[in-house]
């Protein structure tokens, strides 16, 4: 009979576990109800636990917050970086462009000048034809020519003299509708009437290709010329007016002188072409004639 009540597959063991179970359940809830009025009615009463709780997480707390912080040095390292090079290139591009305007700047400053100097020329002295850039010249070629952005519609003409506001450039050698062919007085064809600035000592430069002028006086005998002599026009035969920078001597000869031009075309931007200079025009009266 014993065994036949017995359940199948009961356990005392089991059934002690799952009471146990159940009187924990039921204390835990009740214990937890207490806490609940507890903390209603007093909820004071809990302070030492929340303190204690806080106490001990302070060390994780810490380690949390400095890894924050780590973190947001390294990005904001990062970011300060990569706004740094942004910054550095846009400062550098702006260098950039203020160097260029800078550059600009004097440049115009520089054309100003010359062309005020030309300016000065032209309300000084005789009225020019026209003035021009010059476009370019050629100064590794064996003659010696340069490109004016004046021609014939500018009123520019074939033997008219050509010169810079520090002195004699050359004369117009062909000309275009817009532009004209200039033979620079340093080309082995050009040869310019000139005289020593003091002393009226007379003679011809003609050009050596080189940036230089042979001069070879009128008057044979004992060379007056010294180096730094400064040469200009001398007027004789017309086509250059007289007084005219053209060179300073370099080196003395026998029967001359080696001179350094004073306007070279390399180094200038703006010229005159001026009216073909005819002595007679000079000697005319008040009246208009012409004497004996």
């Amino acid at each position: 009979m014993a065994s036949a009540e017995r359940r199948p597959g009961f356990s005392k063991r089991a059934h002690i576990s799952i009471f146990t179970s159940y009187v924990a359940a039921i204390g835990g809830a009740l214990f937890g109800f207490v806490l609940l009025l507890v903390s209603l009615f007093s909820p004071g009463s809990f302070a030492f636990a929340r303190n204690a709780a806080q106490d001990a997480a302070k060390p994780v707390g810490e380690v949390s917050a400095v890894t924050r912080n780590s973190s947001r040095s390294i990005i904001g390292i990062i970011v300060g970086y990569i706004e740094a090079g942004s910054k550095n290139a846009a400062l550098q591009k702006e260098l950039r462009v203020a160097r260029a305007q800078l550059a600009e700047a004097e440049a115009i400053e520089d054309e100003n000048r010359r062309l005020k100097q030309l300016l000065s020329l032209r309300e000084k002295e005789i009225r020019p034809v026209a003035s021009a850039r010059l476009i370019g010249s050629s100064p590794s070629s064996t003659r010696r020519f340069a490109l004016i952005g004046a021609g014939a519609s500018d009123g520019v003409m074939v033997g008219q003299p050509v010169r810079s506001a520090t002195g004699l450039v050359g004369r117009v050698l062909e000309t275009g509708r817009r532009t004209a062919r200039v033979l620079l007085i340093t080309d082995g064809q050009s040869i310019v009437p000139v005289r020593r600035i003091k002393g009226n000592v007379a003679g011809f430069a003609q050009g050596q290709a080189d940036g230089t002028l042979i001069v070879r006086l009128i008057e044979m005998g004992i060379n007056p010329l010294k180096k730094g002599d400064l040469l200009v026009t001398s007027g004789s035969g017309g086509l250059y007016r007289p007084n005219v920078p053209v060179a300073m001597v370099e080196n003395v000869t026998r029967d001359g002188a080696v001179a350094r031009i004073i306007s070279d075309p390399a180094a200038t931007d703006f010229v005159m072409i001026e009216p073909v200079w005819q002595p007679m025009t000079e000697l005319r009266g008040m009246d208009g004639e012409t004497p004996p």
